[in-house]
């Protein structure tokens, strides 16, 4: 491309742009996350907080967290929820074989109410996780990823984890956060990305291996944590006995739409997850 072509087509008023996209939910199918965004609309009052009822349509997310506090859990919930209302949804496994994770889908199916000849139709796995070429050429990935694309008519893809496709090359995981960040918005997807957190890390912190480049680039977080009770005051404040685990979930930052900031409690049931109370709501049923 020759430069003055470029700069031509670098350069649009809004006005100009192709299309307007209309930012919507896509219900996840997780108990109280999906009244966590929301946009202001205009109306004759005045304006109106109207939430979205899901994660926002064309969002890449960025779900981070220490081992064991429920970030796979989420994003196979969604990809079942997907599946169930007939949506194509690519599930890219990168840790595990993609017969096991399939496995463990139709299992959560089952607890979730969702016909598994669903899930069988509508989740087009890739096994980056038998095939070492996917995780460790990216260009191959994402041929790979666009063929799908095109052949499932997919809008919604999972990558878990993320952290996969960096490992011992952490100076590049920028590049390689990004090039993925840009073929997502290229092919109009809603994405979730898993990615490790390393034990140094603060716990409610968005950042992952890789430093913050997957915190810095996606749209936005969703952290986990987990904390062990270890006084009397978050005896009180959790209802648990010290010694017990708890969850904690956040959402950090979402640059499509306006979303919750506070720290709520996670549970998980029955290998699902859902979004319990937030920190402020505890506290104020403690001093009442």
């Amino acid at each position: 491309m020759k430069e003055n072509q470029m700069i031509e087509e670098s350069i649009a008023r809004l006005g100009e742009l192709e299309q307007d996209l209309k930012i919507d939910g896509i219900p996840s199918g997780v108990e109280g996350l999906d009244k966590m965004f929301f946009v202001f609309k205009k109306t004759k009052k005045g304006v109106k907080k109207e939430y979205l009822n899901g994660i926002p349509r064309y969002s890449i997310f960025n779900i981070t967290g220490v081992p064991d506090t429920g970030k796979s859990l989420l994003v196979e919930q969604v990809a079942i929820t997907q599946a169930g209302k007939d949506i194509p949804t690519i599930f890219v496994t990168v840790e595990t074989p993609a017969i096991f994770v399939g496995s463990v889908l139709k299992q959560k199916a089952i607890a979730m109410g969702v016909d598994e000849k669903k899930i069988e139709e509508n989740i087009i796995f890739i096994d980056a996780a038998s095939h070492h070429q996917l995780r460790e050429e990216i260009p191959l990935f994402l041929n790979t990823l666009a063929y799908a694309i095109k052949k499932y008519h997919v809008k919604f893809t999972i990558i878990d984890s993320i952290t996969g496709f960096f490992e011992a090359k952490e100076m590049i995981a920028r590049t390689i956060v990004r090039q993925l960040f840009h073929f997502m918005k290229k092919w109009y997807q809603t994405a979730l990305f898993v990615s490790q957190k390393r034990s140094g890390h603060e716990d409610l912190s968005a950042e992952a291996a890789g430093g913050y480049a997957i915190a810095h680039i996606l749209d936005g977080s969703m952290v986990f944590s987990k904390k062990v009770i270890s006084s009397t005051y978050d005896e009180r404040l959790y209802n648990l006995p010290i010694g017990e685990m708890i969850r904690l979930f956040r959402i950090d930052g979402c640059r499509l739409c306006g979303h919750d900031t506070e720290t709520h409690v996670l549970e998980i049931e029955k290998g699902l997850i859902k979004i319990g109370p937030s920190l402020k709501e505890l506290k104020n049923k403690q001093t009442k």
